[in-house]
Protein backbone atom coordinates (compact mmCIF):
# COMPACT_ATOMS: atom_id res chain seq x y z
CA UNK A 1 0.00 0.00 0.00
CA UNK A 2 3.26 2.46 1.04
CA UNK A 3 4.36 1.96 -2.62
CA UNK A 4 1.23 2.58 -4.62
CA UNK A 5 0.40 5.71 -1.98
CA UNK A 6 3.66 7.04 -2.74
CA UNK A 7 3.63 6.31 -6.36
CA UNK A 8 0.07 7.93 -6.54
CA UNK A 9 1.31 11.27 -4.78
CA UNK A 10 4.15 11.76 -7.13
CA UNK A 11 1.47 11.89 -10.10
CA UNK A 12 0.56 15.37 -8.32
CA UNK A 13 4.32 16.50 -8.37
CA UNK A 14 4.42 15.66 -4.89
CA UNK A 15 5.85 13.52 -2.12
CA UNK A 16 4.22 12.00 1.25
CA UNK A 17 6.18 14.32 3.36
CA UNK A 18 4.64 17.52 1.20
CA UNK A 19 1.01 15.63 1.89
CA UNK A 20 2.00 15.41 5.55
CA UNK A 21 2.83 19.09 5.61
CA UNK A 22 -0.33 20.56 4.29
CA UNK A 23 -2.43 18.08 5.82
CA UNK A 24 -1.03 19.55 9.29
CA UNK A 25 -1.82 22.91 7.87
CA UNK A 26 -5.51 22.13 6.75
CA UNK A 27 -6.39 20.63 9.72
CA UNK A 28 -4.57 22.57 12.72
CA UNK A 29 -4.10 25.75 11.11
CA UNK A 30 -1.61 28.43 10.01
CA UNK A 31 1.59 27.47 11.93
CA UNK A 32 4.99 29.12 13.01
CA UNK A 33 7.77 27.42 10.94
CA UNK A 34 9.06 26.09 14.01
CA UNK A 35 6.26 24.54 15.20
CA UNK A 36 5.59 22.51 11.73
CA UNK A 37 8.89 21.51 11.92
CA UNK A 38 8.68 19.69 14.95
CA UNK A 39 5.29 18.39 14.50
CA UNK A 40 6.76 16.72 11.35
CA UNK A 41 9.96 15.77 13.31
CA UNK A 42 11.98 17.26 11.04
CA UNK A 43 15.12 19.66 11.13
CA UNK A 44 14.03 23.89 10.69
CA UNK A 45 16.91 23.04 8.34
CA UNK A 46 14.98 20.79 6.21
CA UNK A 47 11.82 22.70 6.67
CA UNK A 48 12.83 25.19 4.37
CA UNK A 49 13.38 23.07 1.20
CA UNK A 50 10.01 21.26 1.45
CA UNK A 51 8.02 24.40 1.68
CA UNK A 52 10.41 25.89 -1.03
CA UNK A 53 8.81 22.99 -3.01
CA UNK A 54 5.25 23.85 -2.04
CA UNK A 55 5.41 27.42 -2.37
CA UNK A 56 6.72 26.60 -6.29
CA UNK A 57 2.97 25.82 -6.62
CA UNK A 58 1.05 28.20 -4.73
CA UNK A 59 0.20 25.25 -2.21
CA UNK A 60 1.56 27.11 0.91
CA UNK A 61 2.13 30.88 1.30
CA UNK A 62 4.92 31.98 3.94
CA UNK A 63 4.21 35.14 6.23
CA UNK A 64 5.49 37.58 9.26
CA UNK A 65 4.13 36.53 12.16
CA UNK A 66 1.67 39.24 13.63
CA UNK A 67 2.74 38.34 16.91
CA UNK A 68 6.01 38.24 16.25
CA UNK A 69 7.78 39.74 13.34
CA UNK A 70 11.12 37.87 13.69
CA UNK A 71 9.13 34.77 13.25
CA UNK A 72 7.74 33.53 10.15
CA UNK A 73 4.65 31.31 9.62
CA UNK A 74 3.22 29.30 7.36
CA UNK A 75 -0.34 28.48 5.72
CA UNK A 76 -2.42 26.33 3.37
CA UNK A 77 -3.82 28.02 0.45
CA UNK A 78 -7.02 27.74 -1.55
CA UNK A 79 -5.09 25.68 -3.97
CA UNK A 80 -3.16 24.05 -1.48
CA UNK A 81 -6.47 22.85 -0.08
CA UNK A 82 -7.71 22.05 -3.52
CA UNK A 83 -4.80 19.59 -4.45
CA UNK A 84 -5.00 18.18 -1.25
CA UNK A 85 -8.81 17.43 -1.51
CA UNK A 86 -7.79 16.06 -4.88
CA UNK A 87 -5.11 13.93 -3.44
CA UNK A 88 -6.98 12.49 -0.30
CA UNK A 89 -9.89 11.50 -3.24
CA UNK A 90 -7.05 9.47 -5.10
CA UNK A 91 -5.04 8.34 -1.73
CA UNK A 92 -8.60 6.82 -0.37
CA UNK A 93 -9.36 4.84 -3.31
CA UNK A 94 -5.84 3.19 -3.11
CA UNK A 95 -6.80 2.68 0.72
CA UNK A 96 -10.49 0.71 -0.60
CA UNK A 97 -8.46 -1.43 -3.71
CA UNK A 98 -5.52 -2.38 -1.65
CA UNK A 99 -7.79 -3.31 1.39
CA UNK A 100 -10.54 -4.82 -0.29
CA UNK A 101 -9.51 -8.45 0.03
CA UNK A 102 -10.85 -7.74 3.76
CA UNK A 103 -13.89 -8.01 5.05
CA UNK A 104 -15.44 -4.95 6.75
CA UNK A 105 -15.03 -6.61 9.79
CA UNK A 106 -11.60 -7.19 9.10
CA UNK A 107 -10.63 -3.77 8.01
CA UNK A 108 -12.67 -2.98 11.83
CA UNK A 109 -9.83 -4.93 13.23
CA UNK A 110 -6.85 -3.87 11.48
CA UNK A 111 -7.89 -0.27 12.28
CA UNK A 112 -8.56 -0.96 15.72
CA UNK A 113 -4.95 -2.81 16.01
CA UNK A 114 -3.26 0.57 14.33
CA UNK A 115 -5.58 2.72 16.78
CA UNK A 116 -3.51 0.63 19.65
CA UNK A 117 -0.22 0.77 17.88
CA UNK A 118 -0.48 4.32 18.17
CA UNK A 119 -0.85 4.27 22.01
CA UNK A 120 -2.40 6.96 22.00
CA UNK A 121 -5.91 6.36 21.29
CA UNK A 122 -5.55 8.37 18.36
CA UNK A 123 -8.17 7.16 15.09
CA UNK A 124 -5.65 7.23 12.28
CA UNK A 125 -8.03 5.07 10.26
CA UNK A 126 -9.20 6.16 6.75
CA UNK A 127 -7.54 8.27 4.24
CA UNK A 128 -10.66 10.42 4.03
CA UNK A 129 -13.02 9.56 6.95
CA UNK A 130 -9.62 10.47 9.23
CA UNK A 131 -6.81 12.71 8.49
CA UNK A 132 -3.55 11.81 8.54
CA UNK A 133 -2.48 15.18 10.98
CA UNK A 134 -5.15 14.01 13.23
CA UNK A 135 -2.45 11.29 14.69
CA UNK A 136 -0.27 13.90 15.66
CA UNK A 137 0.09 15.61 18.71
CA UNK A 138 -1.39 19.63 18.22
CA UNK A 139 0.54 21.94 19.81
CA UNK A 140 -1.54 24.55 21.88
CA UNK A 141 1.56 27.48 21.62
CA UNK A 142 1.59 27.85 18.02
CA UNK A 143 0.35 30.41 16.15
CA UNK A 144 -2.76 29.66 14.50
Amino acid sequence: MRTESESTIETFGLRPRHVIALTLLRDFGERSQSDLAEALRIDPTNLVGLLNDLEVGSLVERRRSTRDRRRHTVAITPTGDARLAEIDDVLAAVEQRVLSALSESEQSTLYSLLRRATADGVDCSGAVEHSTATCLADDPDSEQ
